[in-house]
């Protein structure tokens, strides 16, 4: 049966079963989702939305409903559209409006493992037989006890595992900082929101160029678990940054990536003059010398400056992207 995962305006993912030769619509409606529906028919246009991966039979429609020009540019009628392989479709209005509601996932910690002096992996399992499906790339909202307050933190997880990995950036006066720091132990409770947020792996079509910067390199690595797993693999490249060594964390496990795809990693450091690794940023990469092929896919995740920096790069040494997709970060610090 396809996987069909529905992101929403507002960044709520929810991924549903489809059965076989359903149209999206039901399987929707199946689910108890009201996505916008009036005539079911593919006359009127309201269930219009846009497929950005996947194999479909477009089913009928008029005109009216649906031009030729939005068809070619993957818009489609849910309630036509007939999956046939997994798929993700973005729908044209919020989850709330679709009334969707978000998932509270209990889970319990199950390792606080200090990576460096400033990065926690977070680790915490869910309760027997219950999973989390998700699109590599996306992240949860976690509850800090007591308070109530929630931090977004990206998984570096596969999909649909019992246990979720998260990389933390300890912070100064930062609320979830102060709990793992403090009050934080194996064993503790902790609720979580998922899936979020529309940063994440598309269709691998193109040589993939995936940026990091600091904790950036969650999403980066759950989205190489997730296309490792394929069997068309189209050379990748992974460029990664963080002001010292000891904040390059991961990297024997993101290395180990090359055993499965046609992976190239480079990392650099900013802030350190004794380092192991080359001294400066990620951007000393982006030019036509070492970007050799004709277009990118091209994923960045860090902080504000370093994704402007990157794009301005990219832009200024006239490298081709096919597609393109970024997600900044700033510490809430409170």
């Amino acid at each position: 049966m396809p996987k069909i995962a529905l992101n929403f305006e507002d960044g709520i993912t929810k991924i549903i079963n489809g059965m076989p030769y359903e149209k999206v619509s039901d399987a929707a409606y199946r689910e108890g989702i009201n996505i916008p529906l009036d005539c079911a028919d593919g006359a009127c246009g309201t269930c219009k939305c846009h497929v950005k991966s996947g194999q479909y039979d477009p089913g009928d429609y008029i005109e009216d409903a649906l031009s030729d020009e939005e068809a070619e540019q993957g818009y489609g009628l849910a309630c036509q559209i007939v999956p046939e392989t997994d798929m993700i479709i973005d729908i044209l209005a919020s989850s709330a409006a679709c009334k969707v509601a978000t998932e509270t996932f209990p889970t319990t910690i199950h390792a606080i493992n200090y990576l460096s002096s400033e990065i926690v992996q977070l680790k915490v399992s869910l309760p027997e037989s219950k999973t989390i499906d998700f699109l590599a790339g996306q992240y949860a909202n976690i509850e800090i006890p007591e308070g109530g307050e929630t931090r977004s933190y990206s998984f570096t997880n596969k999909s649909g595992t019992n246990e979720l990995e998260f990389l933390i950036r300890l912070v100064p006066d930062g609320v979830m900082s102060g709990y793992l720091k403090e009050k934080a132990a194996v064993g503790d409770q902790l609720n979580i929101v998922a899936p979020v947020g529309s940063f994440y792996i598309r269709e691998v079509e193109n040589p993939t160029l995936l940026i990091a910067g600091g904790t950036g390199i969650a999403p980066i690595i759950s989205m190489l678990e997730a296309i490792s797993g394929k069997k068309d693999k189209q050379p990748v490249k992974v460029l990664y940054g963080a002001t010292f060594d000891e904040n390059l964390v991961e990297l024997e496990r993101i290395n180990a990536f090359s055993d499965r795809l046609d992976l190239t990693v480079n990392a650099c450091v900013s802030r350190q003059e004794d380092t192991q690794y080359i001294k400066g940023y990620v951007t000393q990469w982006i030019n036509k010398e070492y970007l050799t092929e004709p277009a990118y896919d091209v994923y960045i995740c860090g902080p504000n400056a370093m994704v402007d920096a990157v794009k301005d790069t990219i832009k200024t040494n006239e490298i081709n992207c096919e597609n393109f997709y970024t997600e900044k970060f700033l510490p809430t610090g409170v």
